[in-house]
């Protein structure tokens, strides 16, 4: 019954849209300035666009339409009614919208508009009509139901991390399910902010970033890096899965979705011509390799499922930081900055730096309960 209070994936997932959206309205984040000529009072509204183009407004209505349906959903998810579902799909979204457009003001690289709030409240209505329409016809107890049939208590979190696995796939990575190569780029941050300091050459001299992207990963061990890259989230939703034939389901599910997101993110980066040129020699005996070890996790625990996807998790991190970035990939980050569709500024890039560490948070409190 959507009376009791539960916890719902639909929440996590609203945070996670939520700090999306954050980053895509004020991407690059810098520099901030206070606009030319402009009184504090003027702040209050927005222009009109002189020009805008059918893409981008598409963009701005299907940008905010999640908004308003995971903010209805996350409300009845978790009992809190139809009312407050309403209150949760309809009011954010303007003050968030006008928050975000007035900001843009301080950005150079930004142009806030009068017609991007309209859309992207409208965008979060339309969501809250569609999140109705669901409810009207019991698809949010129908999921609940399936969740139910296929999953243990307490699996929000882990659902939602789920869902946002192909999402993270969707930006190009060094190794195909390589999720997690952040710390190369926190090093390099960290290199450029220590530039003119006392301690810029010494940090240089131990970090060579142009010498470690020149080297290339072993076949061996980028058949390794694949391998925990298709592990990683069958472990997780083997730690939250039900005994039974249900859990065997989950290999050939994960294994589809994967290759089918690499190969959509391939597609789109160098033509659909290209769409499976990633499947290489060392791609198979990784994939091969992480089936057979996920076939041998169902015979565990699921305790011992949540400790190995840790280990297996931790271990992809480091591998994957070791990984260079191919001339290839190189080509396509640019055409990702600077294509149409890539409006969203990288989201799906963020997500995958994100997605390691946030599983390995989460399994850590699975881990801590002391039923699991």
């Amino acid at each position: 019954m959507l009376g009791v209070r539960r916890q719902s994936s639909a929440t996590w997932l609203l945070l996670a849209y939520l700090a999306l959206l954050l980053y895509a309205s004020l991407y690059p984040f810098w520099p901030w300035t206070w606009p030319p000529g402009m009184a504090l009072f003027d702040l209050i509204g927005l222009p009109w666009p002189r020009y805008f183009g059918a893409f981008d407004m598409w963009a701005n209505v299907l940008g905010y339409l999640p908004l308003g349906l995971l903010g209805f959903a996350a409300a009845l998810r978790t009992g809190r009614g139809l009312k407050t579902g309403l209150a949760w799909g309809l009011l954010p979204a303007p003050a968030l919208s006008f928050g975000m457009e007035t900001l843009q003001y301080f950005l150079p690289g930004r142009v806030p508009s009068l017609l991007d709030w309209t859309l992207n409240v409208s965008g979060a209505w339309l969501g809250v009509g569609a999140g109705v329409l669901l409810n009207a016809f019991g698809g949010l107890r129908r999921w609940q139901d399936v969740r139910d049939y296929w999953f243990q208590p307490h699996c929000a979190g882990a659902l939602a991390l789920l869902a946002l696995w192909p999402v993270g796939l969707l930006f190009p990575t060094p190794v195909p399910l390589g999720l997690g190569q952040w710390l190369p780029h926190l090093q390099t941050l960290v290199v450029s902010l220590l530039a003119d300091t006392p301690w810029a050459l010494q940090w240089a001299d131990d970090s060579d970033v142009a010498l470690d992207m020149a080297r290339a990963l072993p076949p061996g061990l980028e058949a390794i890096v694949i391998a925990l890259g298709l592990l990683a989230p069958i472990l997780l939703a083997l730690a939250v899965a039900r005994p039974g034939w249900r859990r065997w389901a989950l290999i050939p599910g994960a294994l589809a979705l994967g290759m089918l997101t690499t190969a959509l993110s391939t597609a789109l980066n160098f033509g659909p011509q290209h769409a499976w040129a990633w499947l290489t020699l060392a791609t198979w005996p990784g994939l091969a390799a992480g089936v057979l070890l996920a076939g041998l996790s169902m015979l565990l625990p699921r305790r011992l499922c949540a400790a190995l996807a840790l280990v297996t998790l931790c271990s992809l991190i480091a591998l994957v930081s070791q990984a260079p970035t191919s001339p290839y990939m190189h080509l396509s980050l640019q055409a990702w900055t600077q294509g149409r569709f890539i409006n969203l500024y990288g989201l799906a890039q963020w997500v995958g730096w994100v997605w390691p560490f946030a599983a390995i948070g989460w399994l850590l409190t699975l881990i801590g309960r002391r039923t699991v």
